[in-house]
């Protein structure tokens, strides 16, 4: 009988014989020696000659079959699947603590069909999963969203800030945002805007492996953020995420001056011109940040609003300044950040086009594709053709928080701000986005 395992052919010819079902503990005998472990579901994209085992480590390998391969079961068992979250009870004592999710692989498992991670887990799941939690804070959980983080927006920082601002009002002593990685950075410095000098810490937190593989940091990285949001004196926007490829260390960076620098290493992200605002190594925390805003210092200001008509351009070699002209024109821009070369440059062939951009209203604004260091466009003729033409030098400001700056502050001046208004706002430090000095290598 043909089962929904993924398993055809030959595969699923050896299987029946065994009477083996996904969950089992099987032996695979083939050719090349012998494998023992729980038989798993085939990944749709998957070998169709390989039999899916997960070992005694908790490793899944894929083993190969050939006609004269056997399978023997040893022990009925049923298929893997998360167990419903049940109640785990807090101290009362405890400071109190909101997890907050939209998705992300901190909240997702394996999809056994794919072999890819989908959001799957509640945040209320997440206290189950890692019950250390109900040690530190007095948890309450939200699904907010579950989306993958590519699919973020403008739409959906407001409606996180919202909802932070929500649940900051309510009286808890942190809050936990469970996020997808890969535009976390993003999110966290339109919070950062957003919610600006907040009362509490609002903690930031992914993880670059799902929490049902054996090298997953999400539990780790979420301890160390519940145990940030409930004590520490740091009152900002961050993200908390592994500091090393080790479990030692997890950093606290400040929500505008994250980068995401590593496709799947677990201390993918870095603070860029900062040292983070704080290390958080077992029960200590270590603060690092000369200045930051501490719990309920007052100044508590509420700015949830981003107007996205604004774009990020990094410039490379036979990019034609037209591109410029022409996302104005389709998609009725009203500023774009330029990620130019070294100091902050771009071909020369630009400027005629920059001059029109800025005498129509347009805001242009240059960053850096050099993670260190500041824009100097002084130094140079081309750069001081650049600026005459209307281009701002934006200090050390990171490329995506220019961007999200740009776009709270398009929404928060209006429809009739100029350019020249809008780079004295962007050129003004609200949240720590420009530095004070660049942070040596």
């Amino acid at each position: 009988m043909k089962q929904d395992d993924g398993y055809t052919g030959l595969c699923r010819k050896l299987l029946d014989m065994a009477g083996a079902t996904v969950g089992d503990e099987v032996i695979v005998i083939t050719r090349r020696g012998e494998y023992r472990g729980t038989l798993m579901m085939r990944y749709e994209l998957g070998g169709q000659d390989r039999i899916v085992l997960k070992l005694s480590n908790g490793y899944n390998i894929g083993v190969k079959v050939w006609d004269d391969s056997r399978i023997v079961r040893v022990s009925r068992s049923t298929p893997p699947s998360f167990k419903a979250s049940h109640h785990i009870s807090q101290a009362s004592d405890l400071p109190k603590v909101a997890i907050i999710s939209t998705g992300g692989t901190i909240a997702s498992r394996v999809d056994y069909r794919t072999g890819g991670v989908r959001p799957a887990l509640s945040a209320s799941d997440l206290l189950t999963v890692v019950p250390e939690l109900s040690e530190i804070a007095q948890i309450s959980a939200e699904v907010l969203m579950s989306i993958y983080s590519e699919n973020m927006t403008a739409k959906h920082w407001s409606m996180i800030a919202e909802k932070v601002d929500e649940t900051i009002r309510k009286g808890v002593d942190g809050v936990v945002v469970a996020h997808g990685t890969d535009t976390m950075g993003y999110t966290a410095a339109a919070l950062s805007f957003a919610l600006q000098k907040p009362p509490v810490p609002v903690v930031l937190v992914g993880s670059q492996r799902s929490s049902d593989r054996p090298s997953s940091d999400a539990a780790l990285n979420l301890v160390a953020a519940v145990d940030i949001a409930a004590r520490s004196p740091v009152a900002e926007v961050g993200v908390c995420m592994h500091y090393s490829h080790s479990d030692d260390v997890i950093a606290f960076h400040r929500g505008t001056r994250v980068v995401k620098l590593h496709t799947s290493s677990r201390n993918a992200f870095r603070s860029v011109n900062a040292q983070p605002l704080a290390l958080w190594v077992g029960s200590d925390l270590k603060i690092l940040a000369e200045n930051y805003n501490g719990r309920n210092s007052g100044g508590y200001r509420f700015s949830p609003s981003f107007d996205d008509r604004a774009v990020l351009i990094k410039y490379h070699p036979s990019l034609r300044p037209a591109v410029l002209e022409i996302l104005r024109e389709r998609l009725g821009l009203r500023g774009f950040i330029l990620e130019g070369t070294g100091l902050g440059h771009v071909s020369s062939a630009y400027i005629d086009v920059l001059k029109s951009l800025r005498e129509s209203g347009i805001f242009v604004g240059m960053t850096s594709q050099c993670r260190n260091g500041r824009v100097n466009m002084l130094v140079y003729d081309n750069g001081r053709d650049l600026m005459k033409a209307g281009v701002v030098p934006l200090d050390d400001m990171i490329s995506e928080t220019a961007l999200v700056k740009l776009m709270w502050l398009l929404a928060r001046l209006g429809e009739d701000a100029d350019p020249e208004e809008v780079a004295k706002h962007m050129l003004t430090n609200y949240v720590g986005e420009i530095h004070g000095r660049s942070i040596p290598e």
